[in-house]
């Protein structure tokens, strides 16, 4: 059985040969705690059976004798301390005896040193820490992403509600994460939905992810909680399926006939805008007059808080002076979506198509005319769909949308494989006819 107090030397050898005699203090049968006497000698020289300097011991190296002396003067030193954090009841003796020994350490303080308690840090509240965060965020990110994070907030709420055990930091394991992702998966029931639905899209509980690893991170750097890993927290992601319009279908949007309700107007122009812009909704949906100076829209993003500088088409300045010049109204995203539906119907944009997305590890498919796919953000993907079918250089395409890498760019870019093909065939054509090697005289 180890001695609750052992003098040993270290096994790790300094630069210049020599090992730390340290003495072990184990105040359990599972806690030790080790107490530097600050004297150093080779381990060749060292009677572990003894705990003890040898005579073996170089004169260089000191006096054998004189050290054994100190090491037994600092012995005592340390059982004084424990009997003294015993007798006032220290609840944690081993940090207590670790955070007053020192090799001059003077026994006659020790009445009048005040007690030590070692309680154990109580851990932050999780969902107080969540609103620190949020609050914290509310003038670095737009409203859109404030509202990311309140999603986060209120489905680990419902999470904890599900589970009837109280989510804290210090339980965020992989066992967790599995948790999470299932009830996510199947369990979780969507908000303003006629008839009780459940289960996110696999692409919506990546999302959740993402921002709770954002989160933790964030509380991790600002020391408030101890190191997480979230390893094997991944983001669940799939292609997400969202349509585009041509050149053509927007048109037909632009010159739909909407003379029964005048006041889709606004509604069909702002999007027709973001669709010859590459602008996002909360960007489109907040020019004003100062914003287009000698043809061009300058905008600073609202999202990634950076400037864009947009050539505007005809039709595009158009719009602008129609309604911008003197400021649209606040449009909520959801409205915008209802209108632009409608719109989309009436310029005879109805062809049926089917999507599919995971849940949880079924595949569900959905079939609505195209028209009921459109919002908001088909402006953006169209933008970058068509000019990138028409040639358009990407760099350029880029400094509009504001995408700052490729592999962001193209998620935008929605082409078919019958497009696809047809856009390889130009160039064919333009390279050499479509002929792939020069005439011989073969038979």
């Amino acid at each position: 059985m180890l001695l609750p107090l052992k003098a040993i030397i270290s096994k790790k050898p300094r630069k210049d040969g020599t090992s730390v005699i340290y003495f072990q203090y184990c105040y359990s049968s599972t806690n030790r705690v080790l107490l530097s006497t600050e004297i150093a000698i080779p381990v060749s020289c060292w009677n572990g059976k003894r705990q003890c300097i040898s005579k073996s011991l170089p004169e260089a190296a000191g006096n054998f004798e004189s050290l054994n002396d100190e090491i037994g003067r600092q012995r005592k030193i340390i059982e004084v301390i424990i009997e003294h954090g015993n007798a006032t009841g220290e609840p944690n003796i081993g940090a207590y005896v670790k955070s007053l020994f020192k090799p001059d350490f003077k026994v006659d303080t020790l009445q009048h040193t005040p007690r030590i308690l070692r309680l154990a840090k109580r851990e932050p509240d999780f969902f107080q820490e969540i609103d620190s965060y949020i609050k914290s965020k509310e003038k670095k990110v737009c409203e859109k992403g404030i509202a990311n994070f309140q999603n986060l907030k209120d489905r680990l709420q419902v999470f904890q509600t599900f589970r009837r055990k109280e989510i804290k930091f210090s339980s965020l394991d992989f066992n967790f994460y599995n948790e999470l992702v299932e009830f996510l998966s199947y369990d979780y029931q969507l908000r303003r939905k006629k008839e009780p639905t459940y289960g996110l899209k696999v692409s919506s509980i990546g999302k959740t992810i993402k921002q709770l690893r954002m989160f933790i991170k964030d509380r991790v750097r600002r020391k408030i909680i101890a190191p997480v890993d979230m390893d094997d927290f991944k983001v669940l992601d799939e292609e997400t399926d969202a349509i585009y319009l041509t050149y053509e279908e927007i048109g037909k949007m632009y010159n739909a006939d909407i003379s029964r309700d005048p006041t889709l107007a606004l509604y069909r122009d702002m999007f027709v805008l973001g669709c010859l812009t590459g602008l996002r909704f909360s960007d489109y949906s907040t020019l004003s007059g100062s914003d287009l100076r000698n043809g061009m829209l300058y905008k600073k993003t609202n999202k990634m808080d950076n400037w864009v500088v947009i050539p505007l088409r005809k039709e595009a300045i158009d719009i602008f002076n129609r309604h911008y010049a003197t400021g649209v109204p606040k449009i909520s995203n959801p409205v915008f979506n209802r209108y632009i539906k409608e719109i989309a119907e009436l310029a005879g944009i109805n062809q049926p198509i089917t999507f599919s997305y995971k849940k949880g590890n079924k595949d569900v498919s959905i079939t609505k005319s195209k028209a009921q796919w459109v919002t908001s953000h088909t402006c953006r993907r169209s933008f970058c769909t068509n000019e990138y079918l028409a040639g358009t250089e990407i760099s350029l395409i880029m400094k509009i949308s504001g995408h700052k890498t490729h592999k962001d760019f193209f998620k935008y870019i929605r082409v078919t494989q019958e497009e696809a093909a047809r856009k390889i065939q130009e160039i064919w054509i333009g390279r050499n006819n479509m002929q792939t090697f020069a005439q011989s005289g073969a038979a």
